[in-house]
């Protein structure tokens, strides 16, 4: 480019598609790599064309935020300031060891290691991250653990941010890998109880998961255990608290299958326990004399909790053990040998409650308005201690040890923040604002308790809204660069995530997916109208998912945004559902319809896909960011999406896209290079909210 504040241009290849009756034309389809399967293990394949485009695209963005590069600079460094650099773990007992992981000062990636329990000295290194990290643009462990016997240390690792893993297995006695490496693994597996198989997935040409196979733990030929015919499921695999069983998991958003193999005999054959059963969801732990079972069968919408005492648990053999209550979401469990420990969430608030074996209960809660109550749980069985740890937009994160036959609370650790934290100076509020409907919808806000709530302070509005997943209110050592420069930080309980339990996911998907968007504008308004907020002076936030919910708002109320900043976006819905050949799309469409087979699917999604919904409209300033090698929403969607913007937009605001050419859907996998994506975002809405193209246009 001759200049480099001249936005690059986009050739337009019109691509016509013909589907169920309905035609599209799609001016960027020529973005998407014929050979993206390849590109996603080897990103130096792609295609030089769309490479020449994103790195265009790239060098915009950061002329045009050339200004702001000392800003980026000193919020990297504040939130880097609040990180304890050389910290570490509680460690987790485990038998004769205590597990943990620590970081050495300035490194990027952990050590894993262990300690004889009960002492503070005889360190033994099991893995050495940043050792393994050295020299590549990307490394990032998905799953690593010890066997039963504590003789083996195995680790998934991926090296282009793919979620492609390979799989190795180390003896701990010598140091020695043993045996080949599982390649094309997804980033899970399991030893067997008895130390000597390792149970792992296989994924596809298609990045899927479709075979679990089982190796000798010390190295030998792998025999394939289980093969899914479903593209539309996933596969996890794991072994139940007592150690009886291998399990495993297969399941989308609202179905599930589990196999089970006897730990005594890990290389038998795997029974089902309950078969598929659309729209049936559970999840089972053998608690030493029974199975428990969390479900939403028999209309449990928010789950309840069953046992059964027959050796393979069908569902003709549940009864209740914990029914269920509307309003109470219970989302998980954990098994003891003599207690069950439950989490649970009602209003948007987490409370623990530990059981005995015959129904006794003592619940876990805390006072704060808002806050996050997470089970950490332990390695052991044979234990009568659990750990949780607790934070609040406020107060940093509490590791506290409980014991469950006394109920007292031990304090192990409170989150350390080097550069000072002073809770007393910040403020936590929870709001409620009416959906078009008549719901309730949750807003948490943190500020200082200085900042101005007359609507003259920023407000960053934060959402998701999908797959069911809680935008807990957490404490976050990132979002304070924002909060300390007088900002409020918002965080929208929408539809389509559990917030409110299971009903508010399935509130917001398939049929009712809008609703999402218009609760994500309702607490937009709420806040205008409570004064708390001035339109045009909101910047929108999201990613992934979330980054569908930026898109969808942007098109159907661009007034209301000063900035709206898009993490990996899922925009371009329609296509990326018609495109079976997709990592996620056959697993997804039971979250947004399948529009190759459902004329009322294929609809809906064109009613609010974001890329295909975009218009001639005054958008307002927009931060669009991708990962080369993402295998969740891919890289040309972001990318389609900024050429189609900037082709329909009347306003003057930029439009502005930033890929990642060395990572995936995570971002860079350093712990201190993450946080530099997010200064760059933050540096963004401040920079956009400065100039003020959406306030001058919410005037006129």
């Amino acid at each position: 480019m001759s200049n480099p504040l001249t936005p690059p241009v986009a050739p337009k290849h019109p691509k016509t598609f013909e589907q169920l009756g309905r035609t599209r034309t799609d001016d960027y389809a020529w973005m998407k790599d014929e050979a993206w399967q390849q590109v996603l293990r080897d990103p130096s394949k792609l295609r030089s064309d769309i490479r020449e485009h994103l790195n265009a695209e790239n060098a915009y963005t950061k002329a045009m935020l050339a200004s702001t590069e000392a800003l980026q600079a000193q919020m990297f460094a504040e939130m880097k300031g609040r990180i304890k650099e050389d910290d570490s773990s509680v460690p987790t007992p485990d038998g004769p060891w205590e597990y943990y992981v620590r970081y050495e000062q300035g490194a990027e990636h952990p050590i894993r290691a262990r300690r004889p329990r009960g002492g503070e000295v005889g360190e033994e290194i099991l893995l050495d991250e940043a050792a393994l990290a050295k020299g590549k643009a990307y490394f990032q462990v998905g799953a690593a653990g010890h066997s039963p016997d504590h003789a083996l240390y195995a680790w998934a690792a991926d090296e282009q941010g793919s979620e492609y893993y390979t799989v190795r297995v180390k003896d701990l006695a010598t140091g020695e890998e043993l045996g080949a490496p599982a390649e094309s693994a997804y980033g899970d597996f399991t030893f067997s109880p008895d130390s000597q198989w390792l149970f792992w997935i296989w994924r596809d040409e298609n990045a899927r998961p479709v075979k679990v196979f089982r190796r000798p733990a010390r190295g030998g030929d792998d025999v394939l255990v289980y093969e899914e015919t479903d593209e539309g499921m996933f596969l996890g695999v794991g072994t139940t608290s007592d150690d009886a069983y291998v399990t495993i998991h297969v399941g989308n958003q609202e179905t599930t299958e589990i196999w089970i193999i006897p730990g005594a005999e890990p290389t038998a054959d795997p029974a089902c326990a309950e078969r598929r059963s659309e729209g049936v969801r559970y999840e089972i732990d053998h608690w030493g004399d029974r199975w428990v079972i969390r479900t939403n069968a028999d209309g449990a919408v928010d789950f309840k909790l069953c046992v059964s005492t027959e050796p393979l648990p069908a569902r003709a053999t549940w009864r209740d053990f914990v029914p269920h209550e509307p309003g109470r979401y219970i989302t998980g469990f954990a098994a003891y040998a003599h207690h069950l420990v439950r989490m649970e969430r009602v209003n948007a608030l987490d409370r623990i409650v530990i059981m005995t074996r015959d129904g006794g209960e003592d619940i876990v809660a805390f006072d704060e308005e808002a806050y996050a109550l997470h089970l950490e749980g332990g390695l052991e069985y044979e234990t009568a201690t659990t750990r949780f740890v607790y934070q609040s937009p406020t107060t940093p994160r509490q590791w506290f040890d409980y014991d469950m036959l006394t109920g007292q609370r031990t304090l192990r650790k409170t989150q350390e923040i080097p550069s000072g934290h002073d809770a007393s100076q910040y403020v936590a509020r929870r709001l409620y604002a009416r959906a078009a409907d008549g719901a309730q919808v949750p807003v948490t806000l943190l500020m200082r308790k200085d900042t101005p709530t007359d609507g003259s302070a920023p407000v960053m509005l934060y959402g998701y809204g999908s797959y069911g997943h809680a935008m807990e209110p957490t404490f976050s050592i990132r979002n304070l660069s924002l909060v300390d420069r007088g900002w409020i930080w918002a965080t929208a309980h929408i539809r389509g995530g559990s917030d409110k339990g299971w009903g508010w996911f399935m509130d917001g998907r398939k049929d009712k997916k809008t609703n999402t968007f218009t609760d994500f504008i309702a607490c937009a308004e709420h806040l205008i109208g409570e004064g708390l907020a001035t339109k045009g002076k909101i910047a929108a936030y999201g990613g992934s998912a979330g980054g569908m919910l930026m898109g969808a708002v942007a098109n159907m109320r661009p007034d209301l945004w000063g900035a709206i900043i898009a993490a990996v976006p899922f925009v371009d819905v329609l296509n990326t559902m018609s495109d079976d050949t997709l990592p996620l799309t056959p697993p997804e469409w039971p979250e947004w319809g399948n529009p190759l087979t459902d004329p009322g699917a294929y609809d809906r999604i064109a009613s609010y896909s974001p890329y295909d919904q975009v218009g001639a409209k005054a958008y307002p300033p927009i931060l669009a960011t991708g990962g080369l090698s993402d295998p969740r929403v891919t890289y040309w969607e972001p990318a389609k999406w900024v050429a189609k913007l900037r082709e329909h937009t009347t306003g003057e605001a930029p439009i502005l896209l930033k890929i990642n050419m060395e990572a995936g859907h995570g971002g860079a996998s350093g712990r201190f290079d993450f946080l530099k994506e997010i200064a760059l975002d933050y540096a963004f809405a401040v920079w956009a909210m400065e100039k003020g193209w959406m306030k001058e246009a919410v005037s006129r």
